[in-house]
Parts: C-alpha cells; sequence; structure tokens
C-alpha cells in the first residue's frame, strides 16, 4: 500500500475514532505541518498551537474526507487556515495590546548524529540552521511562506498553488524572488563574518609576541 493510500486508511479508522490510527497520521505529517504553520506565523509557539487545532479540527470533520485530494494536502490546507486565522487575530490584538516576541529554541529539527559529527561540526551547522532561519523569517511572509512549502517541504508547484489558492506563475515568482532575497541577506552576512576569519589580534597576538621575546637571546 502506498502513501497515499495508508494515509486514506488511516483517515478512515480516525473518523471511527481510533486514535491509535490518527497519532500514526499526525507522526507521519507533523513535520510538514509545523514547517508550514511556522513560515506564517514566524513563532514555534504559535506554530505548534496552530497545528494542534488543525489536528483537532481534521479529527472533528475525518468522516467528511471524499479522496478528492491527498490527506497531506487536506491535512495542509486546514493548518494553512488555522494559522491564517491566528495571524489574523494577532495583527487585530496588536491595535490594542502590543505584542512583544520572543526568541526561542528553534522547531522541527533532527538531532545530530554524534558518531558521524563532531561537536564542533555539529555546533556550525547549528549556527548555519539559527541563521538560515533569521533570514528565512526577514522574508516578505508570502514569499517566506512559498520558499518552506516548495524549498523545505518540496511540495510540487501545482500543490502549493493549490493549498494558497494562487496561480503556479506566481508560485514559481515569490520562489525565484525568495531565493534572491536571501542569496542577498547570506552574501552580506558572508562578506561581514570574513573581516574576522582567522582572526589574529587579542590573546593570539600577545602569545606569540610574549614567547618570541621570552626566546630572544639575552633577554
Amino acid at each position: 500500500m502506498d502513501q497515499r493510500s495508508d494515509d486514506a486508511a488511516l483517515l478512515e479508522r480516525t473518523a471511527a475514532n481510533e486514535t491509535g490510527a490518527f497519532e500514526r497520521l499526525m507522526r507521519r505529517h507533523n513535520s510538514r505541518l509545523f514547517r508550514v504553520a511556522r513560515a506564517i506565523l514566524k513563532e514555534d509557539a504559535a506554530a505548534e498551537d496552530a497545528v494542534q487545532e488543525a489536528y483537532l479540527e481534521a479529527f472533528r470533520h475525518a468522516g467528511t474526507f471524499r479522496g478528492d485530494a491527498q490527506v497531506s494536502t487536506w491535512l495542509t490546507r486546514i493548518v494553512i487556515n488555522q494559522s491564517l486565522m491566528r495571524l489574523r487575530r494577532q495583527k487585530r490584538d496588536r491595535v490594542v495590546v502590543p505584542f512583544e516576541g520572543k526568541d526561542g529554541p528553534t522547531g522541527a529539527e533532527e538531532p545530530a548524529d554524534e558518531r558521524s559529527e563532531s561537536p564542533a561540526a555539529s555546533t556550525l551547522r547549528a549556527e548555519l540552521r539559527v541563521l538560515l532561519e533569521r533570514r528565512i523569517d526577514e522574508l516578505p511572509a508570502a514569499f517566506r511562506t512559498v520558499f518552506v512549502m516548495r524549498d523545505v517541504e518540496e511540495m510540487s508547484v501545482q500543490e502549493t498553488a493549490d493549498l494558497l489558492g494562487i496561480p503556479q506563475a506566481t508560485v514559481r515568482t515569490r520562489l525565484f524572488r525568495a531565493r534572491a532575497l536571501l542569496r542577498q541577506a547570506l552574501a552580506r552576512d558572508v562578506d561581514t563574518a570574513t573581516v574576522d576569519v582567522f582572526a589574529f589580534a587579542g590573546e593570539r597576538c600577545d602569545r606569540i609576541v610574549s614567547a618570541v621575546l621570552a626566546g630572544l637571546p639575552g633577554v
């Protein structure tokens, strides 16, 4: 049985209140749904809440699924709707009470394989991921959402267009612009970091000078 058929079977069992089947379905699609919600909401906690609400909505309406689309597409559409509703509420609430975001740990990440990666390499990879996530967050919402759906979750142009309700040409244009903006931002980061590559001043300079002076004859 392929995944599409298996998903449909799990959803059918979910409609019959088999929580074990629903748990399998959630674990299978958690990563995609979180990333899509995170792309729209720009907050880990808000994205988790949106995914949870989407799952509850899916559970309540599992019996209405007719198989016109893949289960993954159906679930993604629900989480997009939940995320957009939350986004509208956030904007409305900010008119009354200013919202102050707080940086938190990044989500939807896989633990490093300590057997094949040194601690230094793992740290570097984590720092690069955080930098990339920060630059993705800085993209305009329309570009950010398309980028995550296409390049991170590897959805097709057609599926992305259908889920967002936009033409396929618009998906391609937004992805092109998102990639260009990311390249520009990351290029600036590299240019800035290059100045400090193999930094010599400070302790290293003092240590070398001291060692040389100590080794001079007659000193």
